[in-house]
């Protein structure tokens, strides 16, 4: 994969291409390679951390990226539903079983959010507990709470339920 660290207010980002440079395939918290990675800096790596970097200085709320996340025909259900989430918004774990058609499947959802190869541009800090207390995520809790008040300081009304 092409590889491209940039520094972010949440600490470093690994973002990855597929090795055409048609599409990003993750987002890793930190300066993280694996096996076969190669850094260097794609037009597309350019443009996501171009997007990413007016995100977090509250000018972008939509990414417009090429995505090619690799997981389960369900991750991927689960992954669709997490970008139908609005910026400045949050659901719980039972709102997105019941956005993939299984309400029971909360726990299921959880694990698929957990295997998000894309954090921020799939937004999956945007899914806390039911009782809205921040729960579970991969970059730490610090980081989804930093992303969540970023989101609300751009968006007036962030916290109420369309």
């Amino acid at each position: 994969m092409n590889c491209l660290v940039m520094e972010s207010p949440i600490g470093k980002l690994t973002l990855c291409a597929n090795a055409d440079d048609t599409a990003l395939t993750h987002i890793r918290f930190g300066e993280k390679l694996a096996a076969g990675d190669e850094l260097c800096s794609t037009p597309l790596l350019q443009r996501a951390e171009e997007q990413l970097g007016e995100y977090f200085a509250g000018q972008r709320k939509e990414f417009d990226l090429p995505l090619a996340p690799a997981g389960t025909p369900f991750q991927q259900c689960c992954w669709q539903a997490l970008c139908a989430i609005p910026y400045g918004r949050t659901r719980s774990y039972g709102d997105q079983a019941k956005a993939v058609g299984n309400p029971k499947a909360s726990r299921a959802v959880g694990m698929a959010n957990n295997r998000n190869p894309l954090p921020i541009v799939i937004p999956c800090h945007r899914v806390v507990g039911s009782s809205g207390k921040l729960v579970g995520y991969a970059g730490g809790l610090g980081i989804k709470e930093a992303l969540l008040a970023l989101e609300a300081q751009n968006s007036p009304g962030w916290a109420e339920e369309e």
